[in-house]
C-alpha cells in the first residue's frame, strides 16, 4: 500500500510515474485517505484493462461524475448512450473523412495565423495557450459546427473550457466527498459548464429547426437517430458536441504548448524541425500535401504526446471481481490509468525523461509493446480525434515556423500545473518574428 495522498497534492501525474516506476510497473494499491485505487502502469496489465477485458472496467463512478457535468452521457461516458454516439461519430473521424476536410483545415490553419503578423512586427508576447487553443478552435469550428458557431463565441469558451480543466482537478483529488459538500472551485465549474451550454445550445436547436445536408458534424447528428430510429435530443447533441470539441481542439493545444517549451529547451531538435520545414514548405502554408514529408516534424510530435498526454488520467471502475498482474481487484474498485507514468517506464523505454524524437523513426515502432504509448486511450474507447490531430498538429506547427520564428520568454522550469489535462502551471508566452528577409524589412 502507497501512502501516496501527500505527493498527489505536491504533483498528481509526477507521483503517479513515481510509484510506477519504483513498482517495476507492478499493480500497487494507492491509500488516499479512505479511498484506495489500483495503479495499472505496466503495458500488458493496461492492455488488458482498456482492449481485452474492456467490458469489465467502465468509465463510470466517482471519478467520472464531475466530468458528467461538462461531457453528459456521450462518447466520454460508456453503456447505451456511449454506444449511439460512437457509431455515429466513428465514421466522420476516420482517416478517409479527414483527408476530404484536410483542404480546409490547412487553409484555415494559414488564415488564422496570418493575424500574428501584428506581434511579429511589434514584437509583443502573447499567452501561448490561449492563442493555441484560438487557432484550434477556429478549425474544429468548421468541423464540427459548419461555421454555425460565432467566432466570438468560439473564442468566449476557450477560458470556460480552461476553468473547467483547471477545476475538476479538485474532484479528482477528493471523489470520496459527496456533492452535498462545496469543495474549492465547484462554484467555478458550475459556472464555467454554464458558460459553454449558453453558447451550445442555441446552435444545436437551430441546426435541428433547420436541418440541412451539410457533412459537418452537427449537421449530421442532427440527421442521426439512435438504435429505435428516434431523432437524437439536443441533450444528446450537445454532449456530442462538447465532447468532441475537447477531443479535437482542447488537447491538441495543449501539446503544441508543451512543444513550444521542449523546443526551447532542446535547440537541436528544433533546428532540424525548422530544416525540414524550410525544405519542404518553404515559405508556406503547409498544405495536406506536405504531410507526408514532414517525417521529422511528426516524429517530434508524437514524441512530445509521450512526454506529455494531455490525457494524463484515465480511471476506471471494476464491474465484477477480477485479477491482473497476480493482484485481485474487487468489483466497485477503482483503477487508475496513467499514460504519463507508463509512457515513462524504464523497462520500456530508454531515457524515458529525456525528449528524443529519433525514437519514433519508423523502424523503432515494430520493436514497441502496443500498450507502451497510448496517449490517444486504446480498446473501443480510443479517442476519435486521434486522426484529425495527425493533421491539424503537424499543419499548425508547420504553418506557424515557415512564417515565423517563434521564442519562447518565459523563463523555466516549467512543472505541471494541477488540472484535468497536462499543462503547464504558469502562463506560458510567446513571441514570434518573420521568418523572410522580405518580411523582416516590412516590420521595420
Amino acid at each position: 500500500m502507497y501512502r501516496a495522498l501527500p505527493a498527489l497534492l505536491r504533483g498528481p501525474a509526477v507521483a503517479l510515474a513515481g510509484i510506477a516506476r519504483e513498482s517495476g510497473g507492478e499493480v500497487v494499491r494507492l491509500g488516499l485517505g479512505p479511498f484506495r485505487p489500483y495503479l495499472v502502469s505496466h503495458p500488458d496489465h493496461v492492455q488488458q484493462v482498456m482492449r481485452l477485458e474492456w467490458t469489465n472496467y467502465q468509465r463510470m463512478g466517482m471519478f467520472w461524475r464531475p466530468l458528467e457535468r461538462l461531457f453528459g452521457h456521450s462518447i466520454m461516458g460508456d453503456g447505451e448512450q456511449w454506444s449511439i454516439s460512437r457509431k455515429i461519430l466513428q465514421p466522420m473521424f476516420t482517416t478517409r473523412y479527414i483527408a476530404t476536410i484536410a483542404e480546409e483545415v490547412s487553409r484555415r490553419v494559414a488564415g488564422r495565423i496570418e493575424e500574428w503578423d501584428g506581434h511579429a512586427r511589434t514584437g509583443q508576447s502573447f499567452d501561448a495557450a490561449t492563442e493555441m487553443s484560438t487557432i484550434l478552435t477556429y478549425i474544429v469550428n468548421r468541423v464540427l459546427f459548419g461555421d454555425k458557431l460565432d467566432r466570438k463565441d468560439g473564442e468566449d469558451i476557450i477560458p470556460a473550457f480552461d476553468t473547467v480543466a483547471n477545476s475538476l482537478v479538485y474532484r479528482f483529488l477528493m471523489p470520496f466527498m459527496p456533492y452535498t459538500v462545496r469543495v474549492p472551485r465547484d462554484r467555478a465549474l458550475e459556472k464555467a459548464v454554464q458558460r459553454i451550454d449558453d453558447v451550445v445550445y442555441p446552435i444545436v436547436r437551430r441546426a435541428m429547426d433547420h436541418p440541412d445536408d451539410s457533412t459537418d458534424v452537427i449537421s449530421m447528428l442532427c440527421r442521426s437517430t439512435d438504435d429505435n430510429g428516434d431523432p437524437l435530443t439536443a441533450k444528446q447533441i450537445r454532449d456530442a458536441l462538447v465532447s468532441v470539441y475537447a477531443a479535437s481542439s482542447e488537447t491538441t493545444a495543449m501539446v503544441i504548448t508543451w512543444l513550444w517549451l521542449l523546443l526551447k529547451e532542446h535547440p537541436q531538435v528544433e533546428a532540424r524541425l525548422q530544416a525540414e520545414i524550410d525544405e519542404v514548405v518553404g515559405d508556406g502554408p503547409a498544405r495536406p500535401e506536405h504531410l507526408p514529408r514532414l517525417a521529422y516534424t511528426r516524429m517530434v510530435l508524437l514524441e512530445t504526446l509521450r512526454m506529455y498526454p494531455a490525457g494524463w488520467l484515465l480511471p476506471r471502475q471494476v464491474m465484477e471481481d477480477a485479477e491482473v498482474g497476480g493482484v485481485r481487484i474487487r468489483r466497485g474498485s477503482t483503477v487508475f490509468i496513467c499514460p504519463y507514468a507508463t509512457q515513462r517506464l524504464d523497462g520500456f523505454w530508454e531515457r524515458p525523461d529525456e525528449f528524443d524524437p529519433e525514437r519514433f523513426a519508423p523502424a523503432e515502432g515494430e520493436r514497441r509493446h502496443r500498450y507502451s504509448y497510448f496517449p490517444f486511450g486504446g480498446g473501443p474507447h480510443k479517442c476519435l480525434g486521434e486522426h484529425l490531430f495527425y493533421v491539424e498538429a503537424p499543419l499548425v506547427v508547420a504553418s506557424i515556423l515557415s512564417r515565423y520564428r517563434v521564442s519562447v520568454p518565459t523563463p523555466g522550469p516549467y512543472p505541471m500545473g494541477w488540472a484535468a489535462s497536462l499543462r503547464p502551471k504558469q502562463k506560458i508566452m510567446l513571441k514570434v518574428a518573420f521568418a523572410g528577409r522580405d518580411r523582416v524589412g516590412a516590420a521595420r
